[in-house]
């Protein structure tokens, strides 16, 4: 049976931030996963056990910095990944994984390692995440706005000087504001007296 193509979703970077668990699908995954166990019970208890514990433990957070995964109940393990450390990330499913709508994104650093760094389990958004950390890894944060507030200029007037370096202002295009509103005062004076800025009495 043929599963109509879903349009990726759209996902802000504010609900990637708020992920802290797996998808319950995830679970289903894993008792599907037992079904072949079946033919040895004992095996089956213990795989299905071991799945049940990892999924209640699976705990992600995501911040400014990386990507922290944890889980385990006797033996915990903890990951803590920076974006700027990835270097290839990858999605994973098998046929079960894509009728229930999942994925695996593998994570994989310059550790030489043949096995990825990390792998996010039970994600339903794959593709915004995948999105989300392939902008991180690159330098991409979201844009910041810096509001400027321009005060109108008197009637006739020029803008008032502007301060040396505005705040969130690259240091190069603060001094070239100020030099172009320097030489904007200058012409003001010349209009008013009719004379050179730099003329002398």
């Amino acid at each position: 049976m043929n599963h109509p193509v879903q349009p990726p979703r759209s996902v802000s970077d504010a609900a990637i931030f708020a992920l802290e668990r797996p998808h319950p699908k995830l679970w289903t995954y894993y008792l599907i996963c037992c079904v072949p166990a079946l033919l040895f019970p004992p095996m089956a208890i213990l795989l299905g056990l071991v799945n049940r514990f990892r999924y209640q433990t699976m705990r992600y957070r995501f911040d400014a910095e990386g990507i922290h995964m944890r889980w385990g109940l006797l033996f915990r393990r903890e990951v803590v990944l920076n974006y700027a450390r990835i270097q290839d990330i990858h999605l994973v499913s098998n046929f079960v994984e894509r009728w229930l709508g999942l994925a695996r994104i593998q994570i994989q650093t310059a550790s030489g390692s043949a096995t990825p760094e990390m792998t996010l389990e039970g994600i339903l958004e794959f593709e915004p995440l995948r999105d989300f950390l392939y902008g991180r890894m690159r330098g991409i944060h979201p844009a910041r706005t810096t509001t400027a507030t321009v005060t109108p200029p008197p009637s006739g007037g020029v803008l008032a000087a502007a301060p040396a370096n505005p705040a969130g202002v690259d240091p190069e295009l603060a001094q070239l504001l100020t030099a172009v509103t320097e030489e904007l005062a200058g012409l003001r004076r010349e209009l008013r007296t009719g004379r050179p800025p730099n003329a002398t009495r």
